[in-house]
């Protein structure tokens, strides 16, 4: 590892917070939660009792008003662990963030102590069974009845679905419109008509809550609407550098972890008398694979260097998701070769990992998107 100087002491504190948190109560329940598809909504009480949760919010609110480099260090620590983190950074940094920045004195008094604590799971409803990333094109709508609006259409792929209390609906508020008819609702998942899917069964990523939610005639109060009518598109685009940079941080943290576990395996395992790194071809693979990490190392770093001086722009923080998830897929491609037979073995963090990272290059933006928004810069 090299020097880093992003971290400050009140930062490594955490991050062992972070780390002792993983290794007590996420490790032990892993296999549990990936054979029942997803985790226990008390998971999140737990992490809101170690105080893991919503690092940004004030104290006005409950929270401790810190900087994202707390969040930084939670998607490090966790993603050894099928990169449990995201999950939290959801709730804590996503889901969060919209209510903190767009919502009304009303709904921050009312949520965001109650998120900062775990006692309220939030999830973003953003994705549809009819398109993945182009969400002016949501077909989700909310019509206005009086003092409130009436939510119908389906969501999927939604982090936290089955535990939130929650959810951050975009739905079109004007649907001849396009991108300047999306809106962005805060609703209670217990209201009448919202129904949550059976958890999905994913390829990887198994211990993590993924569903879908179901809204028909949801009645919602218009006071639950974030920020203004039909400008809820350009919140969105405002969050996606941070949203797409987690991603990245996440990436590079569990290539890493993937590098950190092969190269301890291959100094032990013995092939045709010697061990494996004695082997050109795998101290060679290992070499390159190292500088690669340190290259994205850096640029992730810099990166967030940039997001924390209000300076990040979505330009560079596609090219950070783009690239770092790549990056993952091809360090934990060559881990799994390294390891042999065994890396083929379920049981084995390595194989883990590599159907984990698969889903790493979808969302958030797929990474075809991430070069389409690259090259409109050209």
């Amino acid at each position: 590892m090299y020097p880093r100087d992003l971290f400050g002491p009140e930062h490594v504190q955490f991050r062992d917070t972070v780390a002792r948190f993983m290794e007590h109560e996420v490790a032990p329940n892993l296999e549990r939660w990936e054979s029942q598809g997803g985790f226990e909504r008390s998971l999140f009480d737990r992490a809101g009792a170690a105080g893991l949760l919503c690092p940004t919010v004030p104290e006005a609110y409950g929270g401790p008003g810190a900087d994202l480099l707390y969040t930084a260090a939670l998607l490090e620590e966790a993603a050894p662990y099928s990169n449990m983190g995201l999950s939290f950074a959801m709730h804590s940094d996503i889901v969060t963030n919209y209510v903190l920045h767009y919502g009304s004195e009303a709904l921050k008094q009312a949520y965001l102590p109650k998120m900062v604590a775990g006692e309220i799971v939030g999830a973003l409803a953003m994705t549809e069974p009819s398109g993945g990333s182009d969400v002016k094109a949501v077909r989700t709508t909310a019509v206005r009845d009086g003092e409130h609006f009436v939510v119908s259409g389906s969501k999927t792929f939604i982090s936290n679905a089955s535990v939130c209390d929650m959810v951050i609906v975009v739905a079109k508020t004007d649907p001849q419109a396009g991108a300047k008819g999306v809106s962005l609702l805060v609703v209670d998942a217990a209201s009448p008509g919202l129904t949550k899917g059976a958890p999905l069964k994913k390829m990887g990523l198994k211990s993590q809550d993924t569903g879908e939610l179901f809204f028909d005639q949801v009645r919602v109060p218009v006071g639950n609407l974030l920020g203004e009518e039909n400008k809820g598109f350009a919140y969105l685009m405002r969050e996606l550098p941070w949203e797409r940079l987690q991603i990245a941080i996440s990436a590079i943290a569990a290539a890493e972890a993937a590098y950190g576990w092969t190269l301890a395996y291959v100094r032990e395992r013995k092939a045709f008398g010697q061990a494996v790194i004695d082997f050109q071809t795998a101290r060679f693979t290992l070499a390159e694979l190292k500088t690669e990490l340190r290259i994205g190392r850096v640029f992730v770093d810099r990166c967030m260097q940039l997001l924390l001086r209000g300076e990040l722009d979505a330009q560079m923080a596609s090219m950070a998701k783009y690239w770092t998830t790549d990056l993952q897929g091809k360090v934990v491609d060559a881990c799994v070769q390294l390891h042999g037979g065994y890396g083929f073995m379920a049981e084995y963090p390595i194989a883990k990992a590599y159907v984990d990272a698969r889903a790493q290059r979808i969302y958030g933006g797929t990474n075809e998107i991430m070069k389409e928004l690259i090259a409109r810069e050209l």
